[in-house]
């Protein structure tokens, strides 16, 4: 039964926001978890743009549509707030990220934080990747069976670890670090949100003390000795009027950058992976792409280049964004499209289902780079049409880095290895959390023939 979420002022000329709340607190939790994309169109050809329910507690206002998109994101009277939104969700395992920071705060940590993302920074954070990404993609092992999704994810934590961080760790280390993210990551969409021993949450509050202890225990040598990795960068960053990070700031920051970097970078090459597992001919065409730039190891400027492997990446980026669904906290009645929206509400924008919409992407099902390429650029449709890093003041500050991570181990892959799915293989995604394929995406991997 349709109900409305609050009623607008009287004489404001705003419309209530119409929705099925469901059953209290668990609502639609459970069906936009197994079907986000199918459950958001259902909601739009019921209700339109702006709709409430229930969700994973909250009542939560999901707003479709890149106009809807604009209007949360870049929050031109600042009636939505990141913090107390991501808080609920993840904040008691990535408190006070750069992501959880509001307002003056949040633009305070951002500028100092941008010292660390210079195009200088960027260039010597590919030099000390270079070896790693080699030594990683050759370590890999050809033959059936090959998990895309899981090899990938090691190699970018200990990217992360290595260019991050600046430290070697040994493989059971290794482990435990990479243990504690996954469980940290998780627990951000626990069905019981208190500490129920052996239940998500309780191993999410674990990992953030060990994530915690981690990072102090390598606090003092980073500060003494610096370098030309994140956490060095972080701990010498500096704004024009000599603001600095405290050590605590360091180490909320350094958890929310090695969690985002290694997750969401995994995801992205996981899904060009599949798509070129699906699609050999853009395989190939990218594998000479690459071929042709005639260097084992690129520059940073060798970068623009790479046009084929930057139009497979927005596709894949269009159809899985790493982060599929971006939450703010209404701090003040507003509104959003002509609708009320009262203080305390949760708003969700679902970048996901946005960026499967027909109304503003052709065929959005079909997997098509060429989208992207200078002729057609779908994406010029509206601004907020393609947004899979964000938009307003919160829009991902590492999204140059991760374009470069990306290029620089798909060309790597690229040119030692061919690799497949059977013909009517689809991959089953995983989408309670940050999404990922449940098998660890099998292929056949095979070495390419040296010429």
């Amino acid at each position: 039964m349709t109900s409305v979420l609050a009623p607008p002022p009287q004489g404001s000329g705003l419309k209530p926001v119409p929705g099925v709340p469901g059953v209290p607190y668990i609502g639609s939790t459970l069906a936009v978890m197994r079907d986000p994309i199918g459950m958001a169109r259902k909601r739009y050809e019921q209700y339109g743009p702006v709709a409430w329910g229930w969700l994973l507690g909250q009542r939560t206002c999901t707003v479709q549509g890149p106009e809807a998109a604009e209007v949360v994101l870049v929050n031109r009277d600042k009636a939505f707030a990141s913090g107390p939104a991501w808080s609920y969700y993840i904040g008691p395992f990535f408190r006070r990220g750069i992501m959880l920071l509001d307002f003056e705060e949040h633009l305070h940590h951002r500028r100092i934080m941008q010292q660390a993302f210079t195009p200088a920074r960027l260039r010597a954070y590919m030099e000390a990747m270079a070896p790693g990404i080699v030594r990683g993609v050759e370590s890999w092992r050809p033959g059936p069976g090959f998990k895309v999704y899981d090899s990938i994810k090691q190699l970018t934590l200990d990217l992360a670890v290595d260019v991050f961080m600046g430290v070697r760790l040994d493989d059971a280390e290794r482990a435990r670090v990479n243990g504690a993210f996954i469980d940290a990551v998780r627990a951000g969409t626990a069905y019981v949100r208190f500490p129920v021993p052996g239940l998500r949450w309780h191993k999410g509050l674990k990992a953030r003390k060990a994530l915690e202890e981690f990072f102090y225990r390598h606090l003092p040598a980073k500060r003494r000795d610096g370098g030309d990795d994140l956490f060095a960068a972080l701990c010498a960053a500096e704004t024009d009027d000599g603001a600095r990070f405290t050590d605590e700031d360091v180490v909320n920051h350094m958890i929310f950058a090695l969690m985002a970097a290694h997750d969401t970078t995994t995801i992205t090459l996981t899904t060009m992976a599949y798509h070129l597992a699906k699609f050999p001919e853009w395989q190939e065409r990218l594998r000479e792409e690459s071929l042709s730039l005639g260097k084992a190891q690129p520059s940073y400027d060798d970068l623009g280049s790479f046009t084929g492997i930057d139009m497979v990446m927005k596709e894949s980026l269009r159809i899985l964004p790493p982060v599929p669904a971006l939450p703010r906290k209404v701090v003040k009645d507003t509104s959003i499209l002509g609708y009320h929206v009262p203080a305390g509400t949760m708003v969700v924008v679902p970048m996901l289902s946005n960026h499967h919409m027909a109304q503003w992407w052709p065929d959005p099902e079909r997997f098509d780079p060429g989208r992207f390429s200078p002729e057609r650029r779908e994406d010029r449709v509206h601004k907020y049409a393609w947004a899979p890093f964000g938009g307003g003041a919160h829009k991902c500050i590492g999204l140059h880095f991760a374009g470069m991570q990306v290029k620089t181990i798909l060309h790597q892959v690229l040119q030692r290895y061919r690799w497949s799915v059977p013909a009517r293989y689809e991959w089953p995604l995983d989408t309670t959390s940050l999404p990922s394929p449940k098998d660890g995406l099998p292929v056949r991997l095979e070495p390419l023939e040296q010429k």
